[in-house]
Order: C-alpha cells, then sequence, then structure tokens
C-alpha cells in the first residue's frame, strides 16, 4: 500500500528553525510571510494533495495515457484534480503578483512542490513544466509576449513545455536542426521534430504553449546558433482567447518505464508559427533559466519518492510479521515480532529517513538562496546567492535522485517479495524514480558540469560560496560540549572534500580526462558533506533548545 502523510513537523522545523524564516521578511515582497501564514499554506498543501493526488497515483501508472490520432488522454482522475489543483491555486505559489500569482516564497513553494512529487510524480510534472516556460519567458521574453502568456501559465489554463530534445541530439543541443524562418509580420515558421517532450500533449489545459529552441537561416553552427521560440499549439486571438490550430502535432507518445500518467510526447512542428523570446541565437541563455529551475525541480522529485518510499516502507515494517528479535520475543503474544524489530530493517529505514531530512534542509537551504537572488537588487549578497546556486544545483539534481532511486529500492528490499510485484506499489517508486538519474541532463552530466565549469568559474567563486559557511562552522563548535562529537567528525569529511577538490583542480589542467573521470564521485563527496552540515546544524538547533545539555538525559533518551 502507498502510504504518505506530508511531514509537515519535520517541513517546519526546516524551514522556520534550521533556516530562520524571519529572515525571508527581510526580503522584497516577503514582509508579511509570517510564521503562521506560510504553515497554514503548508497544511493545506498536505490536505490537498494527500486526498486528491495520491489515490490516483497507482491507478495512474495502471492506466497511463492514451493516444487517439493526435490527442492524449490523461488517466481517470486526472482533468479533475487539475481542475481543483489550480482553482486552489497550487501551481501560481511563487509566481510574480503582476501576473496574477501570489509571491510566496520558494523555500515553502519547494516544500510544497516535495508533497506533490511524493502523492504523485506523474501528475506534478504537469504543472512543474509550466512553471519552468513560465520562468523562462518572464526572464527573456518581450514585454507582449509577458503580457500574452505568463497570466495563463499562472491560473493554469495554459500550459508550457520545454521543447530541446531531437531523435539524434539529446545533451548535445548543437546538433539540432530544427528550423525557424522569419516571416514579414515579425512571426517565424518553425519546422522539425521534438522527442521526449514532457507534457507535450494532453487534455487538462485548453491550450498547450511549447518553448522550441531552433536555428535561423544565417544561424552560426553548434551551440551558438540557437534560438529560442514559444509556439502554441493554438494561436492566441488578440482577446487572449485561443484561435486557430497551429502546426503543431504530437504524433505518438513513448511507452516508458515509469511516470506513464505523464504524457512523454513526440512533437511535430510543420511551418508552425512561433516568436522569438531574447536575442537570435542567444537561445541557450533562456532555456538554462527553464533547465537550471527544472533541474532544482527533478532533484525535489528524488526527494518526493525518497519520502514516500520511506513511510510506505515503515508502514510496512510496523505490520508484517516475520520471525523473532535477536534479544527475545517483542510481542509474545503475536506469532511473530513486526520485522522492524530486525536490525537490517532498521538500518535500511534509518538510512532512507537520513537521505531525506537532510535533502529537505539542503534544498530549503538553496531555495532561500533563489528567493535572495531573485528579490534582492544588485548587491554582492545578490552575486554570492548566484554564486550558490549555481554549485549547487547540479549537486541538489543529481544527488537527490541518486538517493530517492536508492530509497525506493530499499523500500522493495524491505518489501521483500510483496515490493517486487505490483499490489503494494512500492515497484512503481523505484520505476518513476529511474527517469529522474537521466532526464534534464544525465547525473553523468551535471557532474561534468559541476568539476568542469563551476570549479573553476570566476577563480573558485562559487565554491567558496559552501566552503566558507562550512568552515567557519567547524571553527565555532569544534568544542561544543553537546555537538562537538559530530563536528570534528564533519571536519575530518570537510578536510578529504578539500584535499580532492585541489587534487581535481590540479588535474583539470594538465588531464581533463582524469578529472572528467574522477567527476561522478567528487559531486557525490560534496553532496554527502552537504548533507552532513545540514544534519550537524540541525543537531545544534535541537541541542539549543533542550532543557539540560545533551550528556545529562539517560543514554536512550539522548
Amino acid at each position: 500500500m502507498q502510504t504518505y502523510t506530508a511531514p509537515l513537523r519535520d517541513m517546519r522545523f526546516v524551514i522556520h528553525e534550521l533556516h530562520d524564516s524571519a529572515a525571508l521578511r527581510a526580503l522584497p515582497g516577503l514582509e508579511d510571510m509570517t510564521p503562521d501564514l506560510l504553515n497554514t499554506v503548508l497544511d493545506e498543501a498536505a490536505k490537498f494533495f494527500s486526498a486528491v493526488l495520491l489515490p490516483l497515483n497507482a491507478g495512474g501508472d495502471a492506466e497511463g495515457c492514451r493516444y487517439e490520432d493526435g490527442v492524449v488522454r490523461t488517466p481517470k482522475g486526472f482533468k479533475e484534480a487539475y481542475r481543483g489543483f489550480i482553482e486552489g491555486g497550487w501551481g501560481s505559489l511563487s509566481s510574480d503578483p503582476s501576473y496574477g500569482g501570489q509571491g510566496l516564497p520558494q523555500s515553502v513553494a519547494k516544500l510544497v512542490e516535495e508533497m506533490i512529487c511524493a502523492c504523485n510524480l506523474s501528475f506534478g510534472l504537469y504543472p512543474g513544466l509550466s512553471h519552468g516556460a513560465y520562468l523562462a519567458l518572464k526572464s527573456h521574453g518581450s514585454e507582449v509576449l509577458k503580457d500574452l502568456y505568463l497570466p495563463k501559465f499562472v491560473d493554469g489554463s495554459w500550459s508550457g513545455t520545454m521543447c530541446l530534445t531531437e531523435s539524434h541530439c539529446g545533451t548535445d543541443l548543437g546538433l539540432l536542426r530544427t528550423r525557424a524562418v522569419p516571416q514579414p509580420d515579425g512571426s517565424y515558421r518553425l519546422s522539425g521534430s521534438k522527442i521526449f517532450i514532457s507534457a507535450g500533449e494532453h487534455d487538462l489545459t485548453e491550450n498547450i504553449v511549447h518553448l522550441v529552441l531552433a536555428r535561423l537561416p544565417d544561424a552560426p553552427s553548434g551551440i551558438k546558433g540557437i534560438s529560442l521560440f514559444v509556439v502554441p499549439k493554438f494561436l492566441p486571438k488578440t482577446d487572449g482567447t485561443v484561435g486557430a490550430r497551429n502546426g503543431v502535432k504530437c504524433v505518438g507518445i513513448e511507452h516508458k518505464m515509469g511516470i506513464k500518467a505523464s504524457a512523454t510526447c513526440q512533437i511535430s512542428f510543420d511551418e508552425a508559427s512561433g516568436w522569438l523570446v531574447g536575442e537570435p541565437h542567444k537561445g541557450m541563455r533562456a532555456m538554462f533559466v527553464m533547465m537550471n529551475s527544472e533541474r532544482l525541480s527533478v532533484g525535489t522529485q528524488g526527494l518526493g519518492i525518497g519520502e514516500v518510499a520511506y513511510q510506505s516502507a515503515v508502514a510496512y515494517a510496523k505490520d508484517r510479521l516475520q520471525g523473532r528479535s535477536l534479544a527475545g520475543a517483542k510481542h509474545p503474544e503475536k506469532p511473530a515480532d513486526p520485522i522492524i524489530v530486525h536490525p537490517d530493517v532498521r538500518r535500511m529505514l534509518m538510512t532512507m529517513r537520513a537521505y531525506n531530512e537532510g535533502c529537505r534542509a539542503l534544498g530549503v537551504w538553496v531555495a532561500n538562496a533563489l528567493d535572495r537572488m531573485e528579490r534582492l537588487p544588485e548587491s554582492e549578497e545578490r552575486t554570492e546567492a548566484e554564486d550558490f546556486i549555481a554549485l549547487m544545483t547540479p549537486v541538489v539534481k543529481a544527488l537527490f535522485t541518486d538517493l530517492g532511486f536508492e530509497a525506493a529500492n530499499l523500500g522493495v528490499q524491505i518489501y521483500g517479495g510483496h515490493g517486487y510485484i505490483v499490489d503494494h506499489g512500492m515497484e512503481q517508486y523505484v520505476r518513476d524514480a529511474r527517469i529522474a538519474m537521466i532526464y534534464e541532463g544525465t547525473n553523468g552530466v551535471q557532474a561534468l558540469d559541476l568539476v568542469g565549469r563551476k570549479l573553476p568559474a570566476n577563480l573558485g567563486r562559487s565554491l567558496r560560496r559552501f566552503f566558507h559557511p562550512v568552515a567557519e562552522f567547524i571553527e565555532a563548535h569544534g568544542a561544543d560540549p553537546d555537538i562537538g562529537a559530530m563536528v570534528q567528525s564533519l571536519g575530518k569529511a570537510f578536510g578529504a572534500l578539500q584535499l580532492a577538490t585541489g587534487f581535481i583542480a590540479q588535474k583539470s589542467f594538465s588531464d581533463p580526462e582524469e578529472a572528467g573521470a574522477a567527476s561522478t564521485d567528487y559531486l557525490r563527496m560534496i553532496g554527502l558533506v552537504a548533507l552532513g552540515f545540514m544534519w550537524v546544524r540541525m543537531a545544534k538547533v535541537a541541542a539549543d533548545k533542550l532543557p539540560a545539555p545533551l550528556d545529562a538525559f539517560p543514554k536512550s533518551h539522548a
């Protein structure tokens, strides 16, 4: 059975006590974001998603999407759930109030996103892609395009996609062939084909707006010759309503290992009308706004799967009777003890929980930096936030999805044979989690980005945004009577990370192949140190709130 209750206490601890939500209210536009308001948002989100999205998850996986002559039908209940989703304003939490959004902080939006991914990852991809399109268009679109499309994205009546991949090019977008020919009226005609387009066709919204990478006739070769265009399924009328069908068609959907209720489409553009976003040949600059947002969101998908897999495994471990505790029967009145008494089961459960709690804390730390980046004027503090996000984006995407997949696999192991069959729903989480390690740039690509781009950028400035607070914390709390031992262990790991960083930086100059070969292990290393930093900081917050020092408590309570 798929079991999930939003971990609201853990979420409140992270946002208010660990990362101090009061600091958010110092940012422009967040002055009214009191703890009570933020808690109410989380409470209501938990109620809606648990009641509406979670019950659709297994059924949506079994039914999948159906393709019929260019039209995609989502599974039973998805249209009604989406209607409730947009009526509740859940797709507009962090969007700009100028376009109808609610202007809430990114930290709250990411926690809500975690709930969505835990309850129904396939469903979450539809509004998730729309928000990414909103961000790209808001950052680089003309005022005319923003005024036309952004309110529709925010209210959920229109959805968005990102159309990058072609059959012959995925990661290497410099090879793409889709063409855009300028027209006398300032529009463009696009021709070509795209594959693996999440939410590329469905029946949830009245219009679907594609952000498409294509080449102009005079484009230089490679990545520097790519432009970005907005291409709607239906051409908007002057009053903002949908008009004639554009030359865009879904020609098929993929039959996938997981996320089966999310339509992954093959899209054909046949002289489709589109409009340039940003400057000619600068499309990757605009698209990276969406891609980087989606990479953080994909990391959140890993966390969501990890949390629901953990909770489902705990429920099963408390109920499943097999064998007796090594220390003697814990429930002698029963024919056997529940498997949660067995050390290896507890090991797996605690591994899952530790990963989830660490990732949640790290994710909110990055989300707080997003708020500073988006809301502060040009300043050193804003630059620091930008640097930190740049460094942590590949780490969040790769580490969270690796650990989410690991948690789902541990969940199957805890269930035993019952986890391997469909009935209990645990095997779905393994299948759903697997794609998160692949799309939006494989985790290997994230590691190469971290080592090849983020580390050397600005003479290592981005790395200092992480290293400095860790080093300062270790120096300040190494002798703390409550957490000193934990801090010293963090210090050893941090020291090893510093040595590895220096070694890789040196190898990057002399032998880039060797540095690249170590990049995946290095990303895992920096990610685990970041999680360790979060865990020690959480321990410090908790220790400070105890009525007496830790050593005053019996060991069973410490």
